[in-house]
C-alpha cells in the first residue's frame, strides 16, 4: 500500500468528518450523559417540564458551555432524572440515544447506566427498568450494527454498600448475559474505595461480573492503588493521577489494567485543566494501557470523535497509535476470549475499510 507523508495523514486524521468514521471501541460512556437531545426536548415538553419550547434555548440549558472555564458543580448540575413519566419514555430516549452512536464510528461499546437514575423519580421497579433500558438499546444496536454490552453503575455518594448489594442481587437474578460488569462512580473525595470493600468482595466471590472503578480523577494516585487492592478493580475510570506515580504506571503495565481516559470531560470537570497536556499521550508513550472515551458527550457538547481529534492534534498520535489504543480496549473489554477474537477480526476489517476509503 502506498503510504502518504506523515503530515498529510496527520491532517486527514484531524478532520472531524474523516475521524467520525474511524472505527472505535469505547469502554467508558454513561448513558445518562449520552441522550439524543431532540428526543429529550420533545419528551421534556410533552411531560410538562419547565424548559424553553425552542430547541436552541433548551440546548443551552442542558449542555456545558463549550467556551466555559472548568466547573465541576456546573457539570454535575446538568444531570437530571425527572424526564420520564413511564417506562415507554425510558425506552424512547434510550433507543434514540443508542441509535445515534453509529454516527460516532462505534464498532463496540460497553455502555454504563444506573437503573436508579431512570427509576428513582417515579419509583419504577429497578429490575423492570434495567430490562427496559437494555431491550431498547439492543433494538437500536441491531438496527445500526453496533455491538453493545452493559455496565451497571453504582453511585458511591448516593448508595450505601448495603443498598448496592440489594440492587446487585436483583440484577444478578435477572440473569441478563449482556450485563458484563459493574461500575463504581460518584464522589471520590468523600467516599473512598475502602467504604465499599464488603460489597466488592461479594461481587468478586460470585465471579459473574468484572469491575471498573472511577479513581484518580480528582484524587491522588493512592486512590487508584486502593481501587485495585481494596476493590479488585479490573479497569480504572479516568485515572489521570497515574501520571504522578511511576511505580503505579509499572503496575498497570505489568497487570494489564486499563485506564479509561476522557480528555474533554476531564477538562470540563476541572480534574485536568490543560487539555493539550492531558496525561493520555504521555501514558500511552510510556506503555501504560490507556483508551480514549467520551464519558458524557451530550452533557459536554462534544463527541467521542472530538476527543479522537484532540488526541491526534495534542499528542501527535498516528494511525497506528489509534489502532493500538482500540486493540487495547478490545483486550480490556469484559468479554470472553472467543468474543474478543471475533470482535478483533470485525474491528480489523473496519480499519481496513477506513484506510481504503481514505487512501491511508
Amino acid at each position: 500500500m502506498k503510504s502518504e507523508p506523515v503530515s498529510d495523514v496527520h491532517q486527514t486524521l484531524t478532520d472531524p468528518e474523516v475521524m467520525r468514521s474511524f472505527p472505535k471501541i469505547e469502554l467508558h460512556r454513561h448513558l445518562e450523559g449520552t441522550f439524543a437531545l431532540e428526543t429529550l426536548h420533545r419528551m421534556a415538553l410533552r411531560n410538562g417540564l419547565d424548559f424553553p419550547t425552542e430547541f436552541e434555548g433548551f440546548q443551552k440549558l442542558v449542555q456545558f458551555p463549550v467556551d466555559s472555564e472548568p466547573d465541576f458543580l456546573k457539570f454535575l448540575s446538568l444531570f437530571h432524572n425527572n424526564w420520564y413519566r413511564s417506562l415507554d419514555d425510558v425506552a424512547e430516549i434510550v433507543h434514540d440515544s443508542v441509535a445515534d452512536l453509529v454516527n460516532d464510528g462505534l464498532t463496540y461499546i460497553e455502555l454504563r447506566f444506573s437503573p436508579e437514575h431512570f427509576a428513582d423519580h417515579n419509583g419504577f421497579e429497578r429490575g423492570e427498568t434495567a430490562r427496559a433500558v437494555m431491550h431498547a438499546a439492543d433494538a437500536a444496536a441491531r438496527e445500526t450494527g453496533i455491538e453493545i454490552r452493559y455496565l451497571i453503575t453504582f453511585n458511591r455518594s448516593k448508595q450505601t454498600q448495603e443498598q448496592m448489594a440489594d440492587l446487585y442481587h436483583l440484577l444478578r437474578d435477572l440473569e441478563e448475559p449482556a450485563i458484563v460488569g459493574l461500575d463504581l462512580a460518584g464522589d471520590e473525595l468523600n467516599y473512598p474505595p475502602e467504604l465499599f470493600g464488603d460489597f466488592f468482595a461479594e461481587v468478586r466471590g460470585d465471579g459473574i461480573y468484572r469491575t471498573t472503578i472511577h479513581a484518580g480523577e480528582v484524587t491522588p494516585p493512592q486512590q487508584i492503588w486502593d481501587a485495585i487492592r481494596e476493590l479488585g478493580a479490573n479497569r480504572i475510570g479516568h485515572g489521570v493521577a497515574a501520571i504522578h506515580d511511576p511505580e503505579l504506571q509499572s503496575y498497570l503495565r505489568d497487570h494489564d489494567i486499563v485506564l479509561e481516559q476522557c480528555i474533554t470531560s476531564n477538562y470540563q470537570t476541572g480534574s485536568w485543566a490543560d487539555e493539550r497536556n492531558h496525561p493520555l499521550g504521555a501514558l500511552h508513550r510510556a506503555g501504560v494501557p490507556v483508551t480514549i472515551n467520551s464519558d458524557d458527550p451530550s452533557i459536554q457538547n462534544a463527541s467521542l470523535t472530538d476527543d479522537y481529534v484532540k488526541a491526534v492534534s495534542y499528542f501527535n498520535l498516528t494511525m497506528e497509535d489509534l489502532v493500538t489504543l482500540n486493540e487495547r480496549a478490545i483486550d480490556a473489554a469484559f468479554l470472553t476470549d472467543a468474543e474478543k477474537q471475533a470482535l478483533r477480526k470485525k474491528y480489523q476489517r473496519a480499519v481496513t475499510g477506513f484506510r481504503s476509503a481514505n487512501k491511508l
